[in-house]
């Protein structure tokens, strides 16, 4: 049986691709910064889908020590990965740092995710497909260094946006990059953009939020029409090939990054491979 990796897989859009991606016959790791809560909707989707072949194992994308633990047990169960799809994300109020002393939005959305893949890597070959959720507004990002790390952000005003901004722009590079490398090994690797979505990360943590709740959330993407794209992509025959694209609504579309950001491209990846180093080998 095939085996898939979806993180952050109890939340809105990731429940939805943990759905199709079961239904679609794959034996699927839900990889949950909470298991205990995750576990009563793995039960769910085995009712669903008629999958028993779903389970839950912990994963905390803040604390890179237990990123390489998720990856070591991984590897000692399983020698081979289909899918791997870097679902998870946050967008955090206020400066906070992670164990490894990092700022937590971008550690969560962008650092984790860089060592979680480069560590599942050797279990995947032709065929094998990684997908990481992008989003519209990586052409708001900007990389400063070594700011990015520390603090998400060159400014502190608005801290919770732009470091998420930030982090998005970094999976953007990270999937041109890494798609380059691994090209010839037949492993594919695309960005999916969901739109605006009604999830919980939308709320900007102010007194106006259940205002825009109610007039906002209504005309926005559900859970499932927001992870349709990335689905399309880890499961359609016509993607197989497919590989180093930004899509939106399943059609490929620019990479919208400038010009002086593309050109951080390489020092992004030797920097993040400076932080992760320890804890790959």
């Amino acid at each position: 049986m095939k085996l898939a990796i979806i993180t952050g897989a109890d939340g809105g859009m990731g429940y939805e691709e943990t759905k199709a991606v079961a239904q679609a016959g794959y034996h699927v790791i839900m990889a949950c910064y909470c298991p205990k809560k995750a576990q009563p909707k793995c039960d769910t989707l085995k009712a669903e889908t008629g999958n028993p072949n779903i389970e839950v194992i912990g994963l905390d994308l803040a604390n890179l020590s237990l990123v390489r633990a998720f990856a070591d047990t991984v590897k000692q169960r399983f020698a081979h990965l289909d899918l791997l799809m870097n679902n998870a994300g946050t967008m955090e109020t206020g400066l906070h740092y992670t164990v490894d002393g990092l700022e937590r939005t971008i550690q969560v959305n962008y650092v984790g995710h860089y060592l979680l893949t480069r560590l599942l890597l050797p279990l995947m070959g032709r065929g094998s497909r990684i997908v990481s959720m992008a989003s519209l507004v990586v052409p708001w990002g900007r990389l400063r260094f070594p700011q990015f790390f520390e603090r998400g952000t060159k400014f502190r005003c608005w801290m919770r946006c732009f470091p998420y901004f930030n982090s998005k722009l970094a999976i953007a590079l990270f999937t041109i990059a890494l798609a380059r490398r691994l090209e010839s090994q037949g492993i594919t690797v695309n960005a999916a953009d969901p739109g605006i979505v009604s999830t919980g990360i939308i709320r900007m943590q102010m007194f106006f939020d259940p205002i825009t709740d109610l007039i906002f959330r209504p005309l926005i993407r559900t859970p499932r029409q927001g992870a349709d794209t990335a689905i399309h992509l880890l499961l359609d025959e016509d993607k197989a090939t497919q590989t180093g694209t930004f899509n939106r609504s399943n059609h490929i579309v620019p990479w919208k990054i400038k010009r002086a950001e593309r050109s951080k491209m390489q020092e992004l990846w030797d920097l993040t491979e400076e932080i992760v180093r320890p804890f790959i080998g």
